[in-house]
């Protein structure tokens, strides 16, 4: 059956890069490659130049310029790709003088995420990301625009707009922002529902190809899209999860994370990302097998901090199928693989414990000429009810956060 996946236009495509002598070029740059191939690029080959700076106007020397655009000619390239990411008149001026179009690591991962979205939030954020990065990347350059005939860089649900003028531009993006206020403020009555149920949530986070899907799944026997490949799911998905006790949580699969994730995917994105701002519990989810596996967990610890996460953090350590290199699991910290099932067992039991210490056990007197404070109390909280002349005595065992606490506090025993 052919997917909307087998029919991408494939991209011929050059990479390139400055190397800044910094220590994750090679990291950064072989990530460009996956990026590039997931996009549906077909890499024909690779330029670095190392270097003290970036050229203001033309990012490599004339030397590597002449480089890239023999390479162009020779092997009938159509696409230039940059590590690093370009202001407006450097791709022009590349554009200009390689005779080839041009994009930047950005406007890539942008690309991807149009060729994910799936849901009509996804598809709307995807394009007001794109709008606001591609707009000053546009205006004034309609003669160029010609050549983008399709492929990477040029797709998503705002393709068709991308040689309008700046007016027909911002007035798209007020109202795709209006739709997407709307669609937020219908899943803020979900969250508001589930924190009146006070409902106990879960968020899996990590960088994006670490298996957060492929766990979702393991977890609660789902059949969300997995794929290994970057960015394979964009929209958030939750689903029930049943701890160890019988009681049930709720869990939810993030968007992936990313070196260099850009500010516009983060802004666009930050009603889905509240998923795991708002969560009890967060699960960063890493690759074992992956040698930069310790840097990509530091991506996903800054990109918590920048949307503000603060909830506690515990480090699954997935794909021990592939690897030998794991110890005993810690406070924080355990290792499994969602493929096979090693240590979901220990995961759930780690879940289960985290919310059991969240827990207290309080005695409560409800007098009886103000009974209407029992319709605060959940019938699962209730452990024990004595009747006595005052009132009635409430045993509970509610969590640490329960939102009523401070109303039952001068009734406590």
């Amino acid at each position: 059956m052919m997917t909307a996946e087998n029919k991408i236009e494939i991209s011929k495509v050059i990479l390139a890069g400055v190397d800044l002598s910094e220590n994750d070029f090679e990291d950064s740059f072989a990530e460009l490659q996956e990026l590039a191939k997931t996009a549906g690029g077909d890499i024909l080959a690779s330029v670095t130049q190392k270097r003290h700076s970036i050229d203001k106007n033309y990012i490599f020397g004339a030397g590597k310029l002449a480089e890239i655009k023999e390479l162009i000619s020779n092997k009938s390239a159509d696409l230039v790709i940059f590590n690093n990411n370009l202001s407006p008149s450097q791709i022009t001026n590349l554009e200009k003088v390689l005779d080839c179009r041009v994009i930047d690591r950005t406007m890539l991962i942008l690309d991807i995420f149009a060729q994910r979205a799936k849901t009509a939030e996804g598809k709307l954020q995807v394009e007001a990301a794109q709008l606001k990065y591609l707009m000053p990347r546009l205006v004034g350059r309609r003669s160029d625009l010609s050549r983008l005939a399709g492929g990477i860089g040029t797709r998503g649900p705002g393709e068709t707009k991308l040689e309008t003028d700046r007016r027909y531009i911002r007035t798209r993006l007020q109202k795709l922002e209006e739709e997407i206020k709307r669609l937020e403020k219908n899943r803020n009555i979900l969250r508001r529902r589930r924190l009146k149920n006070q409902e106990k949530t879960v968020a899996i986070v990590g960088y994006t190809n670490a298996g957060k899907s492929t766990l979702l799944n393991a977890l609660t026997a789902s059949d969300v899209f997995e794929a290994d490949k970057l960015f394979a799911t964009l929209d958030p998905t939750t689903r029930r999860l049943m701890l160890p006790s019988g009681k049930n949580i709720l869990i939810t699969d993030t968007v992936g994370f990313i070196r260099d994730l850009p500010h516009e995917i983060v802004d666009a994105f930050k009603s889905t990302l509240e998923e795991a701002v708002i969560a009890d519990l967060i699960l960063i989810v890493a690759d074992v097998s992956d040698p930069g596996c310790e840097e990509k967990i530091g991506v996903t610890e800054a990109t918590l901090e920048e949307i503000g996460a603060t909830a506690r953090r515990i480090v699954v350590y997935n794909k021990t199928d592939k690897t030998d290199k794991r110890v005993a699991d810690g406070e924080n910290f355990l290792f499994i693989s969602a493929k096979t099932g090693f240590g979901l067992a220990a995961l759930k039991e780690k879940i289960e414990r985290f919310f059991e210490e969240r827990f207290l056990e309080i005695n409560v007197l409800f007098p009886w000429d103000e009974q209407s404070l029992l319709a605060t109390v959940k019938k699962d909280e209730i452990i024990k009810i004595e009747n006595t002349d005052v009132g009635a005595v409430l045993t509970l065992k509610v969590s640490a956060d329960n939102r009523y606490l401070n109303l039952w506090k001068k009734y406590l025993i």
